[in-house]
């Protein structure tokens, strides 16, 4: 019974991280971490950016409740260290090595949420300055992307 109650925490966590990703993305990254994200918006010449900072201030957190948890015994702080990591991974896979291509994994995809999800990006990526964003998230796009990605498929057919 323990063991299901360390995945569903670490499910809460994975979850909780959508609106983590969404909050840090409106308020800091475009906010007065902006110096930091700008190069993901007003792309440089290199494989690596300024914003890839994200990624550490996701990770150590994701390391510390792992690491720490495993040391003391508490395995819910654990938990919470794999949901965070798990959802690293996602975010890893879906914008840099779907979305961004920074990894010339996976280009196409006739997956209606993904093409949902490239649209949702496409129209954050749009405004290149720190203002006037739209669409924060990463996983949970509007309604209104699934709509468009439904349609598209269905002209394709």
């Amino acid at each position: 019974m323990e063991i299901v109650l360390y995945i569903l925490t670490a499910t809460a966590t994975f979850f909780f991280m959508e609106f983590m990703a969404w909050f840090t993305h409106k308020y800091i990254m475009h906010g007065f971490m902006w110096y930091f994200h700008k190069d993901h918006h007003q792309h440089e010449p290199g494989f690596f950016e300024k914003n890839d900072v994200f990624f550490l201030i996701f990770a150590v957190p994701s390391w510390l409740c792992i690491m720490l948890g495993l040391m003391n015994g508490n395995y819910y702080i654990t938990s919470i260290g794999f949901g965070i990591a798990i959802y690293g991974l996602s975010y890893f896979l879906m914008h840099d090595v779907f979305i961004h291509q920074r990894f010339k994994w996976f280009r196409n995809s006739n997956n209606f949420y993904l093409l949902a999800l490239r649209k949702a990006h496409k129209i954050h990526h749009k405004h290149l300055g720190k203002e006037n964003g739209e669409v924060f998230g990463m996983l949970i796009v509007p309604s209104k992307f699934f709509k468009e990605a439904r349609r598209i498929l269905a002209n394709k057919k």
